[in-house]
């Protein structure tokens, strides 16, 4: 016997059609929140070297077995690189990451660019890839239903006082920019004895 509303059918078994969406879900839960802990575990703090921190990240995501993804990652300084305020830097470090995951992930791209940009305006991060973009309607939106990546990348720039662009062509790729001014990015110097 059955209650009205139940999902069982007549053969006792419950139709995994029901579930796929919340069991889906609930993965994607899983790997996020798996991907933040690892990233907490590689935080930046140990060398406050964005670049490397960034490369390795890029790194271990491409290696990854389940990946499939062969692209090849390239990571680039311009000008001095800074000491940046703790907390903005592990932002920065997890957009990047973000970034790269879905480039690694999702998009089937040959070619992965990180460009680390320092100057006296700005803090720049740039991930740049070659695979199949982002689908317009998904892109104008806040991301895919059950996804947080394009929205999570523009709340912690948000936070931190920067500004996060995408740019993105179906079958040309994808270019996340964010930007942060210098008075927010640098951490100051200590001052010096005399």
């Amino acid at each position: 016997m059955t209650r009205k509303g139940s999902p069982r059918r007549d053969s006792g078994q419950f139709p995994t059609d029901h579930f796929q969406p919340h069991i889906y879900q609930a993965a994607q839960a899983i790997t996020e929140g798996r991907d933040a802990v690892q990233g907490l575990r590689a935080s930046t703090v140990e060398t406050n070297d964005l670049a490397l921190a960034v490369s390795a990240l890029g790194d271990e995501l491409l290696a990854d077995e389940t990946n499939g993804n062969s692209a090849v990652l390239h990571v680039g300084v311009e000008g001095t690189p800074r000491n940046l305020h703790p907390i903005l830097r592990d932002e920065v470090y997890r957009i990047a990451g973000e970034a790269l995951r879905n480039a690694s992930r999702h998009a089937q791209a040959r070619k992965i660019e990180v460009d680390i940009r320092y100057d006296d305006r700005q803090l720049r991060l740039r991930v740049r890839d070659d695979g199949k973009g982002i689908d317009p309607k998904v892109l104008a939106g806040e991301g895919r239903d059950g996804h947080f990546g394009l929205r999570g990348m523009r709340e912690r720039a948000k936070a931190v006082g920067g500004q996060l662009d995408v740019w993105s062509e179906l079958d040309t790729g994808t270019e996340v920019e964010l930007s942060i001014p210098a008075a927010i990015a640098y951490a100051k110097s200590p001052p010096r004895r005399a």
